[in-house]
């Protein structure tokens, strides 16, 4: 070392060097410490995620409890009564049970003493009947199956038979089979898909519970039927759907996982996807439409969508942004969801000031606007958005363009993610009739996440489409407040022998938002 710094010049150019290379060891300890600082927030925000509760439900006095007097003191308000301040008890009301069960059929038995016990224990007088007691059970009548015989007549002429070459043949007229050479009645199979696409109950498990009650149907069976009545019945009432729903102003989108195991050129373990299409708050024509596809391209919801031009509500998925002559109105949820895992996630001792903290507490100003106009019409809507949210919205965006948070942390990402969504975010405000988020098709798309959770994944992409098609009647059904299984009932006891391609009306005439039957409604 001493021959190699001989005069003061080596010695100034090699503690430049040592320096540099210090500098250089800060910069990447540094950038270490945010990569791990980095990790560890997304490992807690994956626990939390994991273990942590799901409900995005807002409670102002949760949300706001640590910066209350700062959110609440521009806000003037009259000194509370004594009335508002002490809370009422709740008072029980007597008529609720009796409200729940009035529209239920009603069987008496009564209970009275016979003649030896109507006297009096004391003297032997009769008894007198002074008043009685009654007691409600609510009574279950489990299933019962029978074999109906269609017994078909046929007749001929004996004149003929004696006579002529030819002998006409006459027979009754019969129903036609919901599928020809089969067992299935459209009870039967309406309990079937009822049980698996609304009570989640896969095709093994009614099979051991048919077994149980001495009915041998496989699983097997029971998915050929399912499949040829969505294929055969469903599936024009589908299509005319979509011809409907392509009408409406404003709509719905989202889409998720699904899992087929016999795709083509596909392993079983790949993903593919059910889109999810719905009506807007204020659209006549109520509708829910899935639609099973093998991926995620932005080709998909193009040609679903193709001949719409509205407004339609989704999230950041880029695929819906190139959509043309289409609005797209972005997700606050969403927004709010990404500075809510960050809370869950800080000590809250902590929470006052963080960037989370004032991202939540815009959102939860949005949402409490929202909430006092929401029973107000969309033209009342539009200006009142435009006079209490816009200058929140404003104020919001203003804040994050100053934030020097925008980096690869969980706040960054969430702050990065509202600039890129600022012009779909702020989209809501120009149109009355659209919502501030997508949880109407997040709302829309979980029960197939449920039924996904209990059966899995679909064994073959026939499969998969009569499950999108299925799903579609089922829940475009229960929008309309039809009882799912008595609508299944009336299509397939209405719909074989009538031809469609003669009289589309009649297909018309059996839509889920058409008049029905009063049977096919759920009584209120």
């Amino acid at each position: 070392m001493k021959n190699k710094l001989k005069t003061q010049e080596d010695l100034l150019k090699y503690i430049t060097q040592l320096e540099s290379k210090v500098k250089s060891l800060q910069a990447e300890k540094e950038l270490l410490n945010n990569k791990l600082k980095e990790l560890l927030e997304q490992a807690a925000i994956a626990r939390a995620k994991q273990f942590g509760s799901s409900s995005e439900k807002i409670n102002p006095d949760q949300i706001m409890l640590f910066n209350e007097v700062e959110f609440f003191a521009e806000q003037k308000a009259e000194e509370p009564s004594e009335e508002e301040i002490l809370p009422a008890r709740k008072k029980k009301n007597p008529g609720f049970k009796e409200e729940k069960i009035k529209d239920l059929p009603v069987e008496s038995i009564e209970y009275t003493l016979t003649e030896e016990e109507a006297s009096c224990p004391q003297c032997g007088d009769e008894l007198h009947q002074m008043g009685k007691n009654i007691r409600k059970e609510l009574v279950c009548i489990p299933a019962q199956y029978k074999v109906v015989e269609h017994i078909q007549y046929v007749y001929s002429c004996r004149g003929c038979e004696k006579n002529d070459v030819n002998t006409p043949i006459v027979k009754a007229t019969v129903p036609q089979a919901l599928i020809p050479k089969s067992m299935a009645s459209a009870s039967l199979v309406a309990n079937i898909i009822t049980n698996k696409y609304m009570s989640y109950l896969p095709l093994n498990r009614q099979e051991k519970l048919l077994s149980n009650n001495g009915i041998k149907i496989s699983r097997q069976c029971m998915a050929s039927w399912v499949i040829k009545v969505a294929e055969q019945y469903f599936q024009p009432l589908y299509d005319l759907m979509r011809l409907e729903f392509l009408k409406q102003d404003i709509i719905h989108m989202d889409e998720t996982v699904v899992q087929v195991l016999k795709e083509k050129d596909k392993t079983p373990q790949s993903n593919s996807y059910m889109w999810l299409y719905r009506s807007g708050k204020y659209e006549k024509a109520r509708i829910i439409l899935y639609e099973y596809q093998p991926d995620r391209k932005k080709l998909r919801p193009t040609e679903f969508l193709k001949g719409f031009k509205g407004g339609a509500h989704t999230d950041g998925y880029a695929a819906y942004h190139s959509l043309k002559d289409v609005t797209i109105y972005g997700c606050w949820a969403h927004l709010r969801r990404k500075f809510e895992e960050i809370l869950k996630i800080t000590p809250k001792n902590h929470i006052i000031g963080t960037p989370a903290f004032t991202g939540m507490s815009y959102c939860h100003k949005l949402y409490s606007i929202e909430e006092k106009i929401q029973d107000k019409t969309p033209d009342e809507k539009k200006q009142l958005r435009k006079e209490l949210s816009e200058p929140v919205i404003r104020e919001f965006f203003t804040w994050v363009k100053k934030s020097n948070e925008l980096s690869t942390s969980a706040i960054g990402k969430a702050l990065t993610y509202a600039l890129n969504q600022q012009d779909y975010l702020e989209n809501y405000l120009k149109d009355g009739r659209s919502e501030i988020d997508n949880n109407r098709a997040e709302r829309s798309i979980k029960p197939f996440v449920m039924g996904r959770k209990n059966f899995l994944f679909c064994d073959t992409i026939k499969g998969a489409k009569a499950s999108a098609v299925i799903f579609s009647l089922i829940e475009s059904a229960k929008e309309n407040g039809l009882s799912v299984e008595k609508y299944l009932v009336y299509l397939l006891e209405n719909m074989p022998g009538l031809d469609f391609t003669k009289d589309p009306q009649l297909l018309d005439n059996l839509l889920p938002w058409a008049k029905l039957p009063e049977n096919c409604y759920v009584k209120k």
